[in-house]
């Protein structure tokens, strides 16, 4: 379970077989606990590994869901959970995109997977929300470039539950040393910005990630 709010040391979810790796992700629990900027490590199908407390604080004010809650699967909550857009500013285009274009990439390397054919099969129950993953994405990504692929580097916006931050931008820093990659994780840093975004951006009240309306229609 990753980790929940109250500063207990986060603990690995899905752990490999190897003593020495999972001494490994032990030490680097610690690591990301000290850390003062929302971070988790995730998987190839973005369930959470290790998140520490300034992750759970972000996240403190979502409720409950079944499948899409943040420290279990990053990418299923950004796409399918209602509070969703009331965490990540300007949702549909800065995060649900992103993250979409993100999960169509990993269909192509490996679309045989049982959790990535999930997901698909519940993008596929909205039919919004599958028009724009079958037609606007596409349009988007053209668009875009390869930048639609790149989380390292992207500044995103945020609405903080905490109002000493509020309003505010991140920046997306992938800093993955190498022996989690081997291990097939990533490790992603939200590194909050101090100056606060202007009032009227920062209205984004409860929206459903299931209408898209950042991309065109399908033809």
């Amino acid at each position: 379970m990753a980790q929940q709010a109250g500063g207990q040391r986060p603990q690995p979810r899905a752990v490999p077989d190897s003593p020495e790796a999972r001494a490994y992700l032990q030490d680097y629990a610690t690591l990301l606990e000290a850390v003062p900027f929302p971070s988790l490590v995730i998987d190839e199908r973005w369930d959470v590994v290790l998140s520490n407390a300034a992750f759970a604080s972000l996240f403190r004010a979502v409720g409950p869901h079944p499948t899409a809650m943040p420290d279990d699967n990053f990418l299923r909550f950004v796409l399918f959970h209602p509070d969703a857009g009331t965490v990540l500013g300007e949702h549909e285009s800065s995060w649900c995109l992103p993250m979409l274009a993100h999960f169509a990439a990993a269909v192509e390397r490996d679309g045989h997977d049982h959790a990535l054919q999930a997901i698909r099969r519940d993008i596929a129950q909205d039919p919004i929300m599958d028009a724009a993953y079958r037609h606007g994405l596409p349009h988007w990504i053209r668009v875009v470039g390869e930048r639609a692929f790149a989380h390292d580097g992207a500044v995103r916006p945020l609405l903080h539950p905490d109002p000493r931050w509020g309003a505010t931008d991140c920046r997306v820093v992938d800093e993955t040393p190498g022996t989690l990659r081997e291990l097939g994780y990533t490790r992603l840093t939200l590194v909050m910005r101090e100056q606060r975004r202007a009032p009227a951006r920062a209205r984004g009240a409860r929206r459903s990630t299931a209408h898209l309306r950042v991309v065109p229609a399908a033809e």
